[in-house]
């Protein structure tokens, strides 16, 4: 699973905390969906219908209630691809504010002045807070069986006591395009009109960078990329199998470079920055998130100087947790594309 940026101490705080990184063991998903039918397999709901709501999540659970909810939080990404199809919510959890106090790229398009923010970073939510919101259901993501993404172990039973919770699996089996579908057929559920000329703009948009990025790859044969995340002790390599984005990009033709040694799980890399250029590759996709190092930052580390890829200035940003709407993951497709397009073979 993504790394967030916190404890490397644990499994799960490690694979949380640099950015390749997804440990992602056995996800219960339900796999693809059609987008003209809702959650729960029923008729097209396109705004909440009155009377009962129903949904099956992808760690297979049932969740039913009397009406469409309202009182709605969720994972910070999580809520931003609702806000896309004009799902509101009430509060957030997951990076959502910088130190600066503007908005994280996690929180994409959502005005963060108005959300209840109940935790900012990794391991933290405040039940209270949460609990005076009066949720009628939480959402976030799963990178793995039976777990939910930035909800603590530590508080999650008090936390999951208080609404149902759904969560979309975005790792392990599930490819960017089966998230992208379960997320809107969540949106849908909730209200969303999946008919409306944004969200169809954004599909017919996703498609049509998808097609860019298969295009470029037929263009542009043999480029390697590489999946790395900087942090002040480490750089992570990540293996391509292991993330809904990743997963889709290689079924369009993106030839990464697949580490040796992997973490217990198989799913990336950890390299000491005197082995940093271990693997050669064409383009680095480096993690974005607050938190990792940059390009500005990277330049203090001699062994990211020397990497064909640094040299040659092909470094294109990772969204390592993509905002699953279609109109975000279309702009993900499409740098992508232009970044392969134009890239030089310097490996």
């Amino acid at each position: 699973m993504p790394q967030s940026r916190s404890s490397l101490l644990t499994r799960r705080g490690l694979i949380a905390a640099g950015g390749a990184l997804g440990l992602v063991a056995a996800l219960t998903a339900c796999g693809g969906s059609d987008s003209a039918k809702d959650g729960s397999g029923g008729k097209d709901s396109g705004a909440a219908a009155s009377g009962p709501w129903s949904f099956k999540d992808d760690l297979g659970k049932e969740l039913n209630a009397k009406s469409t909810p309202k009182n709605i939080v969720a994972f910070t990404g999580t809520a931003a691809a609702l806000y896309d199809y004009g799902v509101n919510v009430k509060g957030v959890f997951g990076p959502t504010k910088t130190a600066d106090g503007k908005a994280d790229v996690q929180a994409g398009s959502m005005d963060i002045s108005k959300v209840q923010i109940l935790g900012n970073v990794y391991d933290e939510f405040n039940v209270e807070k949460y609990a005076a919101l009066q949720p009628d259901l939480l959402v976030t993501n799963t990178w793995e069986k039976d777990t939910y993404w930035y909800v603590p172990e530590a508080s999650k039973d008090k936390i999951l006591k208080l609404a149902p919770a759904a969560a979309i699996g975005v790792g392990g089996s599930v490819s960017m395009d089966t998230a992208l579908a379960r997320t809107a057929d969540l949106a849908k559920s909730l209200g969303a009109d999946m008919n409306a000329k944004k969200a169809v703009d954004g599909k017919a948009r996703f498609d049509a960078a998808s097609a860019k990025l298969r295009e470029a790859t037929k263009a542009n044969p043999g480029i390697k990329v590489l999946v790395g995340s900087g942090s002040a002790d480490l750089f992570y390599v990540s293996t391509p199998g292991t993330s809904a984005d990743l997963k889709y990009f290689q079924s369009l033709g993106v030839e990464f470079v697949t580490p040796e040694k992997t973490d217990e799980g198989g799913f990336f890399e950890s390299l000491s920055w005197e082995n940093a250029g271990k693997y050669k590759a064409d383009v680095v996709l480096l993690d974005n998130r607050t938190g990792t190092l940059q390009p500005a930052e990277l330049k203090a580390k001699p062994t990211w100087a020397e990497l064909p890829a640094a040299k040659a200035n092909q470094i294109t940003p990772r969204v390592t947790e993509p905002i699953y709407s279609y109109e975000k993951c279309a702009q993900i497709l499409e740098d992508l594309a232009q970044s392969v397009q134009n890239a030089k073979k310097v490996s």
